[in-house]
């Protein structure tokens, strides 16, 4: 698997984003250890603080399709004058399934803008393994 068809992915997911009230549109395309790609984008609400991440979403579409690790994951957002990385909460929700060398592709439009890693987003975190 390419990064590109990752990216790809999530540039496509972001399209098809429903941001009527932020017209802020993001979408995600993750890879799964089976090497299926899972994509997601955000959804909206009228109740704002109930909408649902790009990234979120397509953690969800991987756990629903059996897929227990996250190998890489893109994001696609934003107009490339700065950076779209994922929320504190949907980085924590990454790291669920992920480790802090899991790779995150930024993206834009045009393509990739930063290839971070997890732990370069969430240092020093808390995931599954502390609670063994």
């Amino acid at each position: 698997m390419n990064d590109d068809a990752l990216i790809t992915a999530a540039t496509n997911a972001r399209k098809k984003a429903y941001a009527p009230y932020s017209g802020f549109k993001v979408g995600a395309a993750l890879l799964d250890e089976n090497g299926c790609i899972h994509t997601g984008q955000n959804v909206e609400n009228a109740a704002y603080p109930n909408g649902i991440c790009a990234e979120t979403a397509a953690i969800a579409m991987m756990v629903q399709q059996g897929g227990t690790k996250i190998i890489k994951i893109a994001v696609s957002g934003g107009d490339g004058s700065q950076l779209c990385t994922p929320c504190g909460g949907c980085r924590q929700r990454i790291r669920e399934f992920a480790t802090d060398m899991t790779h995150v592709l930024i993206c834009d439009a045009a393509g990739l803008q930063a290839d971070l890693t997890l732990g370069a987003l969430l240092p020093h975190s808390f995931g599954p393994e502390n609670l063994g």
